[in-house]
């Protein structure tokens, strides 16, 4: 019987050859069909490794690695690998390390077992047997068989055979980035290494010294003082420019390029942040940069690298003026990888070297009009970065005629660089106001959200503008709603400065004829226009209501036009106009203090990090401004937000106090929020008052003419109104003999927590029955361990002396998130309301 099965199994048929194995896949028509055969042959491999075949093996494991790499499995190879490296015959071993190489990792246990074989072969009397060796641990080679032939690896890095040399030199690469402690095994190795003149030894140390001097700052400074390595690269680099033509070693004309680029980043590590290596490789680097072809690709890249080496160590100013020519010439090649490696290059250095970028200001506007959008996106970054006070004007030429052409990826960053760049270096400020009108025309639906309150302000603080610029808003939005932005800032400033629209007062340019009908009629299509978002339609309105107090001969059709949206279904709409009705029926006689004329508004720093704006080599703190809050849609917003607090109709929110520097007329924004709160007891005459008031008005000052706040009355408890996840709030009370019905209440905010709480707001809200109002508070930061507090002042108006109530909402950042909580106060003290 046993003798039967082995003539069978010498009567089977040879596997067929790799060869001829890629022909036949290569007729599959289908993917199933490449399958199946794959599967075929698969099944007849096994049954070879089952019947321990030595014969066809080597040939098995090839077909083997073919199918891994048309990505079919092939794990079930791993041990006849093994079994090929054992093998004393050299092309069962390479077949058996390249098996090993590609099928095998230091996941698996596998390897492991292949460890002897290899140390034995890097003992082998034959040097290719050495070289298979040493690939396969250098390649795939783990930490535990790194420990254990790091001693054989170095052993072969001394040798005479630069053939075995090259080879030890990349493994040790690998040996070190497994095992870095090994390190220092290998200095002695490298001393010698540098002398070598076969340029694959050459490459192979720099690339291990290389690879030592990044890992560690103690083989760097040793490199750098003991062995006086900079000067051997350095005679390397000058041989190989100098020298003349070697067909071994040209690419191109050029010398072994590869072994060049290889020093020159070597020599980038070196000359970092040290002023003796540096100066050392001065002269090596102009030479390359000012010897080295520019026609071929191989020189570019040589070229390239020589500008990061100056840009990166301490390089005389010549030297750093000539690297930024080299990348200024880059800009005019027709390659377009080198044109965008110049435009990043010259990013990362117009900050060091703002001046020398300049010169080749031209060249890279003219890359705003390339074709490929990645060149486009980098140019549009530099032009940014090189706009400055003496070229504003230029630049911004240049980048509104790209925002007007560009694709709609970059109108938005181009946007947001033009108000930046504008509210920086604006030379005037019709200039400023012209620009951001420009780009609000041009590309206004890709603004930020932040664009209209910002140019709001800026229109609202150039006194001497509002004439032109309200007669350019007026023309600029005729027929055209399309750019929803800037019909929201028209919307704004017609509602602000109708006056000087229809009187024609405009002295900047030819005043335009325009009537209070026209003006209405505009913003009526506003409201009614498809393209108009609901923002835009609470501009309109907003900015209607207000020209009742501008216009004198239409007033009784803008009350027409607001009785109308009180029935819209749009609810912000609905209850603008629902407030101004009242204002119309119920307070007409405040109607003109509450709709005047917004104030200047000045620009104040937040409590928050401030923001840094990089430009033209400079850190400027760019302090935030503070938005002006747009008379249409702000107060429903603010509005909605209390409701939401208060959950509920009985109760009559109050928003904070504006600061003091406002003027007191603008506390009218708090009715648009009271809606029909009864203000029975008020003379006539309070209204007249409101404005007389030094501080910001509270609502009902006016029922009394003698100060509010005078001989106060202490003895009343203080409460604990708050305390949770380390936040309390504390209320202290206080009476006035004056006006027994007014309660002072001062909150003390305190912090237990370890970090600061940041954005602190406080808001409160009380019944209807009552009066509140908050007054600005001591900061927005609570400082972390009860090292400090917030205080803040609420005055209380108890007309009826009935239990008070009050609802708070808190809201602050703490450890990187948002937090926010509501909390209802009802153990206020007898004293404090009877």
């Amino acid at each position: 019987m046993r003798m039967g099965v082995k003539d069978f199994v010498e009567r089977m048929p040879a596997p067929i050859r790799l060869r001829e194995l890629i022909r036949t896949i290569r007729t599959a028509r289908t993917q199933a069909e490449e399958r199946e055969m794959i599967q075929k042959e698969c099944a007849a491999i096994r049954s070879s490794f089952r019947e321990e075949d030595n014969t066809y093996r080597c040939r098995n494991v090839a077909k083997l690695l073919y199918m891994h790499m048309l990505g079919y499995p092939a794990h079930f190879g791993q041990l006849e690998c093994l079994k090929l490296i054992a093998s004393q015959k050299f092309t069962d071993k390479r077949i058996g390390y390249l098996g090993a190489m590609l099928l095998l990792d230091e996941r698996q246990d596998v390897h492991l077992l292949m460890t002897n074989c290899i140390k034995n072969d890097l003992n082998h009397s034959t040097q290719y047997v050495q070289g298979l060796a040493l690939c396969t641990l250098g390649c795939m080679g783990s930490s535990e068989m790194c420990r254990d032939l790091a001693g054989e690896v170095e052993k072969l890095l001394k040798t005479s055979n630069s053939y075995l040399r090259k080879k030890a030199a990349l493994c040790a690469v690998h040996v070190i980035r497994k095992v870095p402690e090994l390190m220092e095994m290998f200095l002695p190795a490298t001393k010698n290494l540098l002398n070598e003149k076969n340029h694959g030894v050459l490459h192979t140390s720099v690339v291990l010294l290389t690879e030592m001097c990044e890992r560690s700052p103690d083989m760097l400074a040793h490199f750098r003082k003991n062995e006086k390595l900079v000067p051997q690269l350095v005679r390397i680099l000058k041989n190989l420019i100098m020298s003349g033509y070697s067909p071994e070693h040209d690419v191109s004309g050029i010398s072994d390029p590869f072994l060049q680029v290889r020093i020159l980043r070597l020599l980038r590590i070196l000359g970092r942040n040290d002023d003796d290596s540096s100066e050392a490789m001065n002269d090596i680097l102009a030479q390359v940069a000012t010897n080295t072809e520019t026609s071929k690709n191989v020189g570019n890249a040589i070229l390239y690298e020589t500008v990061l080496t100056i840009m990166d160590i301490k390089s005389e100013s010549g030297l750093r003026v000539l690297a930024i020519n080299i990348l200024g010439r880059f800009l005019l090649n027709n390659d377009k990888n080198i044109r965008y490696v110049a435009l990043t290059s010259l990013l990362k250095t117009v900050q060091t070297d703002h001046n020398a970028v300049q010169r080749h200001r031209s060249t890279i506007v003219d890359c705003l009009k390339d074709l490929d959008v990645s060149i486009k996106r980098r140019a549009m970054e530099l032009s940014f970065a090189l706009v400055n006070g003496n070229n504003i004007r230029g630049m911004m030429k240049e980048l509104l005629y790209f925002l007007d052409s560009c694709e709609p990826e970059f109108k938005a960053d181009c946007a947001s660089g033009i108000f930046l760049a504008a509210e920086k270096y604006a030379p005037s400020k019709r200039w400023h106001i012209d620009t951001i009108m420009r780009v609000l025309t041009t590309a206004g639906s890709y603004v930020r959200d932040d664009a209209v309150p910002n140019l709001i302000q800026l229109i609202t603080n150039s006194v001497e503008m509002h004439a032109y610029t309200v007669q350019r808003l007026y023309k600029a939005i005729l027929g055209d709603y399309s750019q929803q932005p800037l019909v929201q800032v028209a919307a704004w400033c017609i509602g602000e400065y109708g006056d000087l629209l229809v009187s024609g007062q405009c002295e900047e340019e030819e005043p335009i004829q325009v009537t209070e009908d026209e003006v209405l009629d505009i913003l009526e299509s506003v409201l009614i226009s498809n393209m108009s978002t609901s923002v835009t339609r609470g501009y309109a309105l907003t900015a209607i209501m207000k020209l009742s107090t501008r216009f004198s001969c239409t007033v009784n059709r803008i009350k027409k036009v607001v009785s109308i949206y009180g029935s819209s279904i749009d609810v912000e709409l609905q209850q603008r106009a629902v407030e101004y009705n009242a204002l119309f029926k119920k307070y007409d006689h405040m109607r003109s203090a509450l709709l005047e004329r917004m104030p200047v508004m000045e620009k104040v720093t937040t409590n928050g990090p401030t923001d840094m704006v990089q430009t033209n080599g400079e850190t400027e703190p760019a302090p935030l401004e503070t938005k002006p809050p747009p008379s249409g849609p702000q107060p429903t917003s603010q509005a909605n937000d209390l409701l939401d607090l208060l959950g509920g109709n009985d109760i009559t929110p109050i928003i904070p106090t504006v600061p003091t520097s406002k003027p007191a007329s603008a506390g009218g924004e708090l009715l648009d929020l009271l809606g029909d709160l009864n203000l029975t007891g008020a003379p006539p005459s309070a209204p007249a008052s409101v404005p007389q008031l030094s501080q910001p008005p509270f609502l009902l000052d006016g029922l009394s003419s003698q100060p509010l706040f005078n001989d106060i009355a202490s003895g009343i408890p203080s409460i604990t109104a708050y305390s949770k996840n380390g936040l309390k709030i504390e209320f202290t009370f206080e009476r006035s003999n004056t006006n027994p019905s007014v309660t002072v209440i001062t909150i003390q905010a305190s912090n237990s927590t370890e970090l600061d709480m940041t954005d602190f707001v406080f808001q409160a809200a009380v019944p209807k029955t009552f009066q509140l109002q908050l007054l600005s508070p001591s900061s927005s930061i609570v400082p972390a361990f009860n090292t400090g507090t917030i205080t803040q002042v609420i005055k209380v108006l108890n007309p009826q002396k009935q239990q008070l109530r009050m609802r708070i909402k808190l809201t602050y950042n703490h450890k990187g998130s948002a937090m926010q909580d509501l909390a209802e106060v009802n153990n206020f003290p007898p004293q404090s309301w009877q």
